[in-house]
């Protein structure tokens, strides 16, 4: 990529994609494409198409999906599934119709088997059964990792998958049932503080392990594999992480700190947990030169800043 490339990143109006827009403007890229929902159903394929060939974009980030919480993922399986395949078959074929020099798609950690080994190598894919509470969402991701996959085989396409672990960070949804954990956690305890409530109701038992990601670090390892590796380079993902989990019932606490609230936590046991353990092993990641440089504690600080900055919006 250089400076005057045009850039078409999907989903830019999503926590990633801002992040990594606010990133590109940084470092001097001019030419970006950022079309909201409203100015483009990715998963309308005419429009799609028109848009490629209007646009004409030379590089993409396909960052756009429909993304939730368990109980999301729980009640509108069809809709995690049916959406995701929609957007992400549309960018990738047309990508490839179009021959955009070079895409990178996102990917998620939860492609994994619910039982894999710990920390989740890349070797593990499709090794075993997935989490039955996120299976639709995973199904889609794998669909898509394995379409860029087949595509660089039969078409000679440079299309790269990265798989971050779980994500946070500014712009996240703040909302008590759809969100991440982390940003539904700050929600409740900010709220809880207000409220002088006594204690805060937090899902599951708090023992599920969970790996966080800052979402700028996540900007930082899209820019750097897209300028420094191609396709023919790498296998066929790369696991994003920070190398290193917490409990739930740790980042409770991180975040009942953060926020200053200072009644009691308590633990849904009637809920489920997901996978009781979820670590990426970035090894390969850090052999190609990349790893995540924010603290979680540091970075649960900065999201919490942004958002009493912007609570009302």
């Amino acid at each position: 990529m250089n400076k005057n490339s045009k850039i078409l990143v999907t989903g830019a109006n999503g926590m990633v994609g801002k992040a990594l827009v606010r990133r590109l403007k940084i470092d001097g890229y001019l030419s970006l494409l950022t079309p909201r929902s409203n100015e483009l159903d990715l998963r309308d394929q005419s429009c799609v198409i028109k848009y490629f060939e209007d646009k004409k974009p030379e590089y993409v980030f396909h960052l756009a999906a429909k993304i939730g919480g368990i109980k999301a993922n729980i009640e509108h399986p069809a809709e995690f599934l049916y959406d995701n395949l929609l957007m992400q078959n549309n960018i990738i074929e047309f990508s490839r119709i179009m021959m955009v020099k070079k895409l990178l798609f996102l990917g998620s950690s939860c492609i994994y088997p619910k039982n894999s080994p710990q920390p989740m190598n890349e070797d593990l894919l499709l090794s075993n059964k997935l989490e039955p509470t996120n299976e639709a969402y995973a199904i889609a991701k794998i669909a898509g990792l394995k379409l860029c996959e087949y595509y660089n085989k039969q078409y000679g396409t440079n299309f790269i998958s990265l798989m971050p672990c779980n994500l946070y960070g500014y712009n996240d949804h703040f909302e008590p049932e759809n969100s991440h954990v982390s940003s539904a956690l700050i929600l409740k305890f900010h709220e809880a503080k207000l409220n002088n409530d006594e204690f805060v109701e937090v899902w599951g038992s708090g023992n599920a392990r969970r790996e966080f990601l800052f979402v700028d670090d996540v900007a930082d390892a899209m820019i750097y594999f897209m300028l420094n590796y191609d396709a023919k380079d790498l296998m066929p993902f790369v696991n994003i992480g920070y190398g290193e989990d917490i409990s739930i019932k740790e980042l409770a606490y991180i975040i009942k700190e953060i926020t200053d609230f200072n009644g009691e936590i308590k633990f849904d046991t009637s809920k489920p947990d997901g996978m009781l353990k979820k670590l990426l092993d970035v090894n390969k990641a850090k052999t190609l030169g990349w790893e995540a440089k924010t603290d979680l504690k540091e970075g649960l600080k900065k999201t919490y800043d942004w958002f009493k900055e912007n609570e009302q919006n």
